[in-house]
């Protein structure tokens, strides 16, 4: 059965970020995820305590975390092939990892980068290279994993499929460097979702849903998202399901396809 997590970086964005994690714990659940959450790579120590504070009180886990990735409302995606913006990058992955190791974060998503004027595929793919590694070795002093995302709607990334992430990952070489199977980017870039399940299960390191067209909650499109996660399951993914959808109207009626006694996983543990 999936244990879902909640994307509040893309969910709850009626409310500032430091009250979002109540928001998804009033609503069921009881973890979340984040997009990077601050607006630039080196918050203040003091940005830093009270986000943490914020997902604490509510008592959650924060399952996944994104390092830095630039300016997202005004298309950048990433920092990790960018040159120049190294420095930026690591200290954020410091930061990540830093905030995963008070709040038992297992996973670091690292957005690639576009490309960019002025530098070379193989210049940015060699750099990438490096930071990743960097991050990867940062990641698994806390017992984390890092993952790459094909991403779909942004025509200077490069990443679309997941061979092309997989082979990034084979380029740098880290045990802990897996794919993120965001089953809604994939789709809309035309990967047969069974068969990428199928093919790299063993090197899926997260999920992430929503449905396609309109990247909305599950039922408001045409992807058939119990299958895959039933696939999923069988195949024997045991990490969290991201919860990293638009909702259609407003965050009142974002869960109503989710039955409030599959939100959290409180009473398994119990």
């Amino acid at each position: 059965m999936p244990r879902y997590t909640v994307n509040c970086s893309i969910l709850f964005t009626e409310l500032p970020i430091l009250l979002r994690p109540a928001a998804a714990a009033a609503a069921g659940f009881d973890a979340v995820e984040f997009w990077w959450p601050f607006p630039d790579a080196s918050p203040a120590d003091a940005d830093v305590d009270a986000f943490v504070t914020a997902v604490a009180d509510a008592g959650l886990t924060l399952t996944g975390l994104n390092f830095a990735a630039g300016d997202m409302a005004s298309g950048d995606r990433g920092l990790v092939s960018w040159p120049g913006r190294g420095a930026e990058f690591q200290d954020s992955v410091a930061i990540a990892v830093g905030i995963g190791g008070r709040l038992g974060t297992g996973v670091f998503n690292a957005l690639y980068g576009n490309r960019v004027d002025g530098a070379s595929p193989e210049e940015q793919d060699e750099l990438a290279a490096q930071n990743l590694a960097a991050a990867s070795a940062a990641a698994a002093e806390i017992g984390a994993t890092v993952v790459l995302e094909p991403l779909s709607g942004a025509s200077r990334y490069p990443l679309l499929t997941a061979a092309d992430a997989l082979a990034v990952a084979d380029r740098v070489g880290a045990p802990n460097l897996a794919l993120l199977a965001d089953l809604y980017h994939l789709a809309v870039n035309g990967e047969d979702l069974a068969e990428v399940i199928d093919r790299h299960i063993a090197r899926i390191g997260h999920v992430q849903i929503a449905d396609a067209p309109g990247r909305h909650e599950p039922g408001t499109g045409q992807l058939p998202l119990d299958r895959h996660l039933t696939a999923l399951d069988a195949a024997g993914y045991t990490g969290w399901v991201g919860l990293e959808y638009a909702p259609s109207t407003d965050s009142s009626a974002a869960f109503e396809w989710l039955p409030p006694e599959l939100r959290g996983t409180r009473k398994e543990h119990a």
